[in-house]
């Protein structure tokens, strides 16, 4: 398995733990990992949420982070999960 090839599957294992958690993240963390998903998935249309607040939050969120690139976003995401859900957990 080559680096980028690992670094997409932890990736994805690291989006399917998020997923599935059966308890609720702070938001702040949930923005953070919104903006690093969406850039890591070169998703750039505007936040979908009904709630005009709720875009705000995550349009703030994906604008701190827009000088982060796919990569490095796939890294951040994964760093934010080991740091604040699974260290947490254990």
């Amino acid at each position: 398995m080559t680096k980028n090839e690992k670094l997409h599957a932890d990736f994805l294992a690291a989006v399917d733990l998020v997923n599935n958690l059966t308890h609720p993240l702070p938001p702040d963390l949930l923005l953070k990992l919104y903006a690093y998903y969406k850039i890591a998935n070169e998703n750039f249309a505007h936040p979908g949420s009904k709630t005009p607040l709720v875009n705000a939050f995550k349009a703030n969120a994906l604008f701190q982070a827009q000088h982060v690139g796919k990569e490095e976003a796939m890294q951040k995401y994964i760093v934010l999960v080991q740091q604040e859900i699974l260290s947490k957990e254990n």
